[in-house]
């Protein structure tokens, strides 16, 4: 009786020490956890997040932002930075792991609540939206071109340089074209 006492005493110690000394992990926990984890073989897209259209435009900006906390003073929220790609990943997908893993605070619109059909960033690191006047907020670019449409609906491919850039002019003072009038 004492010996049985002991084994069922020794395997619940057993599976306690297991299930302790065991880092149990979504599929994103782990990808958050090993991001940096790029091999030869892998797939990579690069993002960057730049705000230094502010810096020529700071009076226009909020009171609230007016700190190197919010504008850093060269404008870089994040320098380039790859990123393995997945199958399927979209712009908005690399957005929100690399805000999430660098700490960055965003504030998005889910696709099912705009008449757009994506998910619309409406903050990154407190920059908002009309924070710098009334044609201010954030745009993306692809390899240098900016798409027309959400960036949840743009899927990667490997290789793409991924560019968050803050406007002050709608776009004009970050060198997008296709919303100018003929």
């Amino acid at each position: 009786m004492k010996k049985d006492i002991l084994g069922i005493f020794a395997l619940i110690l057993l599976i306690s020490v297991l299930v302790m000394g065991t880092d149990i992990q979504s599929v994103d926990e782990y990808y958050m956890t090993h991001i940096d984890d790029i091999t030869e073989s892998s797939q990579t897209v690069t993002i960057s997040i730049r705000c230094d259209t502010v810096l020529d435009n700071y009076d226009k900006l909020s009171k609230k932002l007016k700190s190197n906390e919010f504008i850093p003073k060269d404008g870089v929220i994040l320098s380039p930075t790859k990123y393995v790609l997945r199958s399927g990943d979209t712009v908005f997908d690399i957005l929100d792991r690399a805000v999430r893993y660098n700490h960055i605070q965003m504030e998005y619109e889910g696709a099912e609540k705009n008449s757009f059909g994506s998910a619309y960033v409406q903050g990154i690191n407190y920059l908002y939206e009309f924070s710098c006047g009334p044609l201010s907020g954030w745009m993306y670019l692809v390899n240098g071109d900016f798409p027309n449409y959400g960036c949840s609906k743009y899927q990667l491919k490997d290789g793409d340089v991924i560019e968050w850039v803050y406007t002050c002019n709608l776009g004009k003072d970050v060198g997008c074209k296709w919303n100018e009038t003929k």
